[in-house]
């Protein structure tokens, strides 16, 4: 058997006359050891997701960890299994990461409005979601899969496939998500959201004359997303910050203090406009101007999706008529059960409003359709890292928000069931393009794509429910305001800012338009409007760890000697930030658990150990830490 894929993969055959890489024998890949496998790895991906993605507004795909950690335990318990094995549970892996990577995007935004979800309510929405979402997706598997093989690349799908077949790099991808995991455990273990121990963030503020913030915040899961994501995306969002921080808040500083006795700032009537600090510029102005810019990113991106809204449509109409093969009865069940869930919970958070939970489901389920069917094509074409989930969703929450407009649902609680709703919508746009990501792998490997299809099913279930648990479990931390806040949640203050602004008429719109404007400026300029948005919007001391971790990948592609060399240590140290994000997220969500239950009760760090100091060591650890096993990755390793 050979250890790479054939040419005929990546295109070049008609897709029905593909040979797949295990042409004959059996095509089950599953048995209960897999099952239990890949739930408990659904489980911890979503887990890890969740937090990480709460924390730094980006999530990482976890196809290809999946796919590694899934090699180790087949081997361990279903050798027989072998890749059909492995492809299941990375499957199962995406199953949680991608409903995860949706439901925060607006779940968490009923927190912030001050409103509750109940567990069965985040639930039934989600599992309705992903299941209509995946059912959907499944009607068009023998467009985006056969008819279009070789046209649509699925970028991420066919890497997740080499890592599959190259079985014997397995062991030194676990080995450094391993370390990974370990350094991104102990040192999170010492910060707030564990013992709170230490101080890790480096704090500079000036109140004078001109007024800004800089902060670095030393976490190991911030900064392996930056080495994950690299340094454009890195430092696009830093430039972001930079612009927020060091151009519009002193700039609102300066004129604020120009007046004398001036009035109270326009959400805080405690404090006057001509006193603010840089903390209620930041809270206050600068993050609804950043609110703006998303709006505007989103928008934008919705638009230019349109001739692909079309074309996918029209595509799938006759990709579908010209078909010959049917449904199969699990593809039914799920898409009617998606269908039948997502009724049940219209009605469920409607609050007993019947024609709210008829309309708000039906105009659900048809935005659902049209998105899943572009998430299907798009994840094909760039892969579900750089799915624009935020474009699509922001398009679908302004069209329900003006349905509930007008029809008079205006108030704290009909906005509550709108972002219900919403959730139902992101969770099948996300879930649908994490679906299709893994049956490319399925279809190029040789699986049984309705093996995959129920598997999948299951993990998007399990990740719903561990989803709506964590935010459930977090709702304290998630809704806190003020200044340094554990949680960002950039998308979901959004969706709250939207909706809430909207149906009250107290959206502050001169911010946002400005801030819409400063978006539009920036697409005229062919520059990346939501990447530079959401780093305009978070925390400096989020995106500047973030920018760090870049940094590293870059100085460890620039020490390797040969392209063998930094392809062997570029990718070991993507398997170790993997494990950074692992540990960071896993323990700094068990730490936070433990102080909600009163577990650990820490008075907080006192002395040097409060100072900047500490952070500054706790910062060097991490990335010396980081960088020496990288460096010391050698090209005899996999060879």
């Amino acid at each position: 058997m050979h250890n790479k894929l054939s040419k005929d993969a990546y295109g070049g055959v008609a897709g029905k006359d593909y040979v797949p890489f295990i042409a004959s024998g059996s095509k089950s890949g599953g048995n209960g050891a897999v099952l239990i496998v890949g739930i408990i790895l659904a489980a911890l991906f979503a887990a890890s997701t969740a937090y990480s993605g709460m924390k730094a507004g980006l999530t990482v795909a976890a196809g290809i960890p999946g796919s590694i950690i899934g090699s180790v335990f087949i081997a361990i318990f279903a050798k027989q299994k072998g890749i059909l094995g492995k492809n299941l549970i990375q499957g199962m892996s995406s199953g949680g990461e991608s409903v995860a990577s949706g439901m925060i995007f607006v779940l968490p935004a009923v927190l912030l409005i001050g409103s509750k979800v109940t567990f069965l309510e985040g639930f039934a929405v989600g599992v309705g979601g992903a299941l209509f979402g995946i059912g959907i997706a499944s009607l068009i598997y023998n467009y985006l899969m056969v008819e279009e093989h070789g046209k649509l690349m699925y970028p991420e799908s066919m890497a997740i496939s080499e890592t599959l077949v190259a079985s014997e790099g397995a062991g030194e991808s676990v080995k450094y998500m391993g370390i990974g995991f370990g350094i991104g455990g102990a040192i999170t273990v010492l910060g707030n959201s564990f013992l709170n121990v230490a101080n890790n963030v480096i704090s500079y503020v000036n109140e004078s004359f001109y007024k800004w913030k800089f902060e670095v915040e030393a976490n190991p899961l911030l900064l392996g997303i930056g080495y994950i994501v690299g340094l454009d995306v890195s430092l696009t969002m830093f430039a972001g910050t930079m612009f927020a921080n060091f151009a519009i808040m002193p700039l609102i500083g300066y004129f604020a203090s120009l007046g004398q006795g001036g009035p109270a700032v326009w959400n805080d009537p405690n404090v006057s406009v001509n006193a603010m600090q840089v903390k209620n510029i930041a809270g206050s102005y600068v993050k609804y101007i950043g609110a703006g810019m998303m709006l505007s990113g989103g928008l934008i991106g919705a638009v230019k999706l349109i001739p692909t809204i079309v074309a996918s449509i029209k595509e799938t109409i006759n990709a579908k008529s010209s078909s010959s093969a049917g449904s199969s009865s699990a593809e039914n069940v799920i898409i009617l059960g998606g269908i039948i869930i997502g009724f049940i919970g219209g009605f469920l958070i409607s609050g007993g409003n019947i024609a709210m939970a008829i309309i708000a489901s039906i105009l659900s389920l048809f935005l659902s359709l049209l998105f899943v069917i572009v998430s299907g094509r798009l994840t094909g074409t760039i892969g579900t890292s750089n799915l624009p989930v935020s474009g699509m969703t922001i398009a679908s929450i302004v069209i329900v928000t003006l349905l509930f407009v007008a029809m008079g649902w205006k108030s704290p609680e009909n906005n509550r069931s709108l972002l219900l709703f919403g959730t139902f919508i992101v969770t099948a746009i996300s879930a649908a393009g994490g679906y299709c990501q893994s049956q490319k792998v399925t279809f190029v490997i040789g699986g049984d794509k309705n093996e995959m299809q129920k598997y999948f099913a299951i993990a998007s279930v399990v990740g719903v429910a561990v989803v709506t648990a964590v935010i459930l479990l977090l709702s304290s931390q998630l809704s806190m305001t003020g200044d340094n806040v554990p949680f960002a949640l950039p998308q979901a203050n959004l969706m709250a800012t939207l909706t809430g602004g909207i149906m009250s008429g107290k959206l502050p719109w001169v911010m946002i338009i400005a801030g819409a404007v400063i978006g539009i400026v920036l697409f005229l300029l062919k520059l990346p409007v939501m990447t530079i948005a959401i780093g305009f919007y978070l925390p400096v001391s989020t995106t500047s760890i973030i920018l760090i971790g870049a940094l590293i990948r870059v100085f460890v592609e620039k020490v390797s000697k040969t392209e063998k060399e930094k392809e062997i240590k570029v990718s070991n140290g993507i398997s170790l930030s993997s494990g950074l994000v692992a540990g960071g997220s896993i323990i700094g969500l068990v730490g936070i658990i433990l102080q909600v239950t009163g577990v650990i009760k820490g008075a907080g760090p006192s002395g040097f150990a409060n100072t900047n100091g500490m952070a500054y060591i706790i910062l060097a650890v991490l990335v010396i830490a980081t960088i020496i096993p990288i460096l010391k990755s050698k090209v005899k390793d996999v060879e």
